[in-house]
């Protein structure tokens, strides 16, 4: 029997998060691309997505993103539109909530998009009282 020679297989490379420490460089979008946010994860590599130019375009999450980024519903996402198809793109980069922030700073986005924060709910002093009238049913 051969010996092994490497220093393990897939299940050690799933277990890296090789890529979250770096801080990349921002990238605006140029001629051919726009910016969406995803409105529905319709599957097999495709998603829902809907521009900042107000259309809904079927999006293709290519092969190198596939396993290594997750797209969720509520991301920023940079489409490549195609020439020969308008109502579908292909998904060329996921914006991090930092950088989707800093894009909307910079006055890249529109306002009618909304950025997916995970916002903590903090403690409030308010506290909310709701009665139920079981009769009435």
């Amino acid at each position: 029997m051969p010996k092994n020679k490497g220093k393990g297989g897939k299940n050690r490379k799933r277990g890296k998060n090789e890529n979250e420490s770096e801080k990349r460089e921002l990238v605006f979008k140029e001629d051919g691309q726009e910016y969406a946010t995803v409105t529905k994860m319709v599957g097999n590599g495709w998603v829902e997505a809907q521009g900042a130019d107000g259309e809904k375009r079927l999006a293709h999450i290519r092969g190198a993103f596939r396993k290594k980024v997750w797209i969720t519903q509520g991301d920023l996402i940079l489409l490549g539109l195609r020439d020969y198809q308008d109502s579908k793109a292909d998904v060329i980069l996921k914006y991090t909530p930092d950088e989707a922030r800093m894009l909307k700073s910079y006055g890249e986005l529109p306002d009618h998009i909304k950025i997916n924060d995970t916002q903590i709910m903090e403690d409030s002093d308010e506290e909310v009282n709701v009665e139920f009238d079981i009769d009435e049913i």
